[in-house]
């Protein structure tokens, strides 16, 4: 096993995710998996800084929408009367998934609630924004021949904040 992070080495990290002015957004101190080399297995930015980084090493870089999460798209953001809202979508974060007329899914949550309007995002929540990531290396280890053929982990993974929608969904 070698000591630093290559192509097809599983990796574990523990994170924080800053916003522009440096307020924490989110933090994960349970270390999570990620296969690296493997396309969309981390933004490509992150994934480029964290290439070489040995066990106990902490990086911070900064991901600007066009090297994250993208823009944000106004046209994946609808206001409605919330009477036409079921009641258990009526608050802040709720989230809901439609289905166009391809069979297509999109997650859409709740960002605003004022008066009588309820506003549905369907933006990743971090679109837009400029994103600092603190990251700390837990453990490195080669990836097995299924963890290869599969393209991630075996175990548990769980990096949505850190997995940018596909190129296709960005605009």
């Amino acid at each position: 096993m070698s000591d630093g992070i290559t192509k097809n080495k599983v990796v574990d990290i523990t994170y924080l995710i800053k916003d522009k002015s440096g307020t924490a957004i989110e933090q994960n101190d349970v270390p999570v998996s990620y296969l690296h080399g493997v396309q969309g297995g981390l933004i490509p930015a992150l994934e480029e800084a964290l290439d070489g980084q040995q066990v106990g090493d902490s990086i911070e870089v900064v991901v600007a929408p066009s090297e994250g999460f993208g823009a944000h798209d106004p046209d994946l953001t609808f206001t409605d009367n919330i009477d036409n809202v079921p009641q258990e979508y009526r608050q802040i974060g709720a989230q809901v998934q439609f289905q166009n007329e391809n069979g297509e899914t999109k997650t859409f949550a709740v960002s605003k609630i004022e008066g009588e309007q309820i506003t549905l995002d369907g933006n990743h929540p971090f679109a837009g924004k400029t994103m600092t990531f603190v990251v700390k290396v837990m453990a490195i280890r080669d990836a097995s021949e299924q963890e290869l053929a599969e393209g991630r982990p075996s175990q548990d993974y769980a990096l949505d904040s850190m997995n940018p929608p596909p190129v296709s969904d960005r605009h």
